[in-house]
């Protein structure tokens, strides 16, 4: 397919913008409409929302009965929240209208293990309606899942996968740093993590990935969080931490096969990082290593592979699908 598509942006929060805001610029795209349930947004022109100056003649709108109505969409770029089970309403309608979805809901990203049935729903609605769904993002999506797959292939036998990744998270928006607990107590964070609204989303499922696709038999996944301890005052645009405050979270997931590790996924963002980065580790024939200095760009990068996927998802079949499945997805601006 080399032909234009047009997409509709449902989520204009910060990351939907973003994605929007991307998929505006590039000519093999064009945006038909938008969709939010907030109310301050809905009515405004899509390129007002998105912080623009150029008007797109694209109302938000929280109606899609109406708007699936009168406007004709390849793909829809969804982002609107991490719980499959919290979207998967949003998901189904939209599949039910044959339309194709790029998702950020981490959950989706490898959902077959943990959230089976509702996995299979899914991927029996889109099949039912010649539509297909994926679920990316920068990570879950890239960096402690495809890429460390990607890398298997020019090992001839792998024993292990360690994918790390480390933030400095003071540039990052509000919304993140909130996120990962920056500026709570000790005891607010233990709370929060133990209520599970606090958290890095999509460890386990990356793991899942990861296990599929090697074709390891995981006999189980634990997953740790604990609270990253500011040593000193750190002050970024949105928020002041005084030393002895959360300044962040640290993750580790990992994937056993009886009692032996076969995967471990370690995920650090915390405000004042000494530094930045993204690094996989094989253990294997041959054995390897590769670290991306300086680290990715959440927000641009998870704009990216959602723009970049859909032509994928676009031509993809009918289904459920994740990045193991697709061709690899590459910038095509």
């Amino acid at each position: 397919m080399t032909t234009k598509f047009r997409a509709v942006q449902f989520g204009c929060g910060p990351i939907g913008c973003a994605v929007a805001r991307l998929a505006w610029q590039r000519s093999d795209i064009e945006l038909v409409g938008a969709v939010d349930v907030d109310k301050d947004k809905v009515g405004r022109d899509l390129g007002e929302v998105m912080g623009i100056e150029k008007r797109l003649g694209v109302k938000v709108t929280d109606k899609l009965d109406e708007l699936f109505a009168k406007v004709k969409a390849d793909v829809v770029f969804h982002q609107t929240g991490s719980s499959l089970e919290t979207v998967a309403p949003q998901l189904i309608k939209l599949l039910r209208f044959g339309l194709n979805i790029v998702s950020t809901t981490e959950e989706l990203a490898y959902p077959y293990v943990r959230q089976s049935a509702l996995a299979h729903e899914i991927d029996s609605v889109a099949k039912a309606n010649g539509a297909t769904v994926l679920g990316t993002g920068v990570n879950p999506g890239f960096l402690m899942d495809t890429w460390p797959m990607a890398m298997t292939a020019v090992c001839q036998e792998v024993k292990r996968v360690r994918a790390v990744r480390v933030q400095d998270a003071s540039s990052r928006r509000l919304p993140f740093q909130r996120k990962i607990g920056a500026g709570r107590t000790v005891e607010e964070f233990k709370d929060l993590a133990a209520a599970g609204t606090l958290r890095h989303v999509g460890l386990t499922e990356s793991i899942d990935m990861i296990a599929a696709g090697l074709n390891w038999q995981l006999s189980q996944i634990t997953e740790s969080i604990e609270p990253v301890i500011a040593c000193e005052q750190v002050n970024t645009r949105y928020l002041n931490v005084e030393a002895g405050q959360v300044a962040g979270v640290r993750q580790v997931g990992r994937g056993f096969k009886d009692k032996e590790e076969l995967i471990t996924l370690e995920f650090e963002a915390y405000l004042g990082a000494p530094e930045s980065y993204d690094a996989v580790y094989l253990t294997g024939v041959p054995n390897m290593e590769v670290i991306i200095k300086g680290g990715t760009h959440g927000d641009i990068a998870t704009a990216a592979i959602v723009v970049n996927a859909a032509r994928r998802v676009i031509e993809a079949p009918a289904g459920l699908v994740t990045m193991k499945d697709l061709p690899i997805v590459i910038c095509n601006a």
